[in-house]
């Protein structure tokens, strides 16, 4: 097989080109965790730390109180001949830590009742209940990013009955060092896994800041959620470009461009 290979410099201006493209896409992965860290610090500054609340805020409540919570449709169950239909259906897997993996959805066959009671609204705040113990309290929004879904057993569903307890804050509250400490300190815990039941769910002592406070710090996450969604558009962008750049350099199509 004859290779043909380009003089010294053709091959140091290819890989110039190829540098230049790489330490782009470098730069934009940079930014994109830079901007997740910083909902983070917007959360701590807004409210202080959730552990030892420096800000004083009212903790009145627990989460049971506040919010209708449901463990999901359990897999394998007989149906004894009722009429059912494919649904999809979020399990373990689908819910990370305040996203959603939605690359694989699974079906399962449920009743209308079923799909009634365990269907899926805008804000609800989907959470596992295990895994290992650092995972706990893991969970994030849903959006309607289906146009129908309901949610495993292994994922306790959270709906607020209360404006005081706005959704967004309650899955950072629940994701942050207060949430892990009261889970890790009440779950059940073997040989590594860690889990949680539906009354220590019930039973998570709440902060509760003002709405007002609530509601700015949902608009400023969504100030970063929409320069993540550009970061990521420029970031695809740029892997497409070098993906093509590095094919055209393999066939030779980039010498004297």
């Amino acid at each position: 097989i004859e290779v043909l290979v380009p003089p010294l410099p053709e091959q140091k201006r290819i890989a110039a080109i190829l540098d230049k493209a790489d330490k782009l896409r470098i730069e934009r992965r940079a930014a994109l965790a830079e901007l997740d860290t910083l909902v983070q610090s917007i959360f701590l500054e807004m409210f202080g730390h959730p552990v030892t609340n420096p800000e004083g805020w009212p903790d009145p409540v627990c989460l049971g109180e506040v919010a209708d919570i449901v463990s999901g449709v359990t897999k394998g169950r007989k149906l004894n001949g009722r009429s059912a239909r494919e649904v999809p259906y979020l399990a373990v897997a689908n819910v990370q830590d305040r996203a959603l993996n939605l690359s694989t959805v699974k079906t399962i066959e449920a009743t209308d009742e079923e799909i009634e009671r365990y269907r899926l609204e805008r804000d609800d705040l989907l959470l596992t209940e295990g895994g290992d113990p650092d995972k706990l309290g893991r969970g994030t929004l849903w959006s309607e990013e289906l146009p129908e879904c309901i949610h495993q057993n292994h994922v306790f569903r959270v709906r607020l009955t209360t404006a005081k307890v706005q959704p967004l804050f309650l899955n950072w509250l629940v994701g942050s060092q207060r949430g892990k400490k009261y889970f890790l300190r009440s779950a059940k815990q073997t040989t590594g896994i860690a889990s949680i039941n539906m009354t220590q769910l019930r039973g998570f002592p709440l902060l509760v800041p003002p709405v007002s406070l609530q509601r700015t710090f949902a608009a400023r996450v969504a100030a970063v959620e929409k320069l993540k969604a550009a970061h990521r558009a420029s970031l695809a962008e740029l892997d497409a470009l070098f993906a093509s750049l590095q094919h055209r350099a393999f066939r030779g199509e980039l010498r004297g461009a």
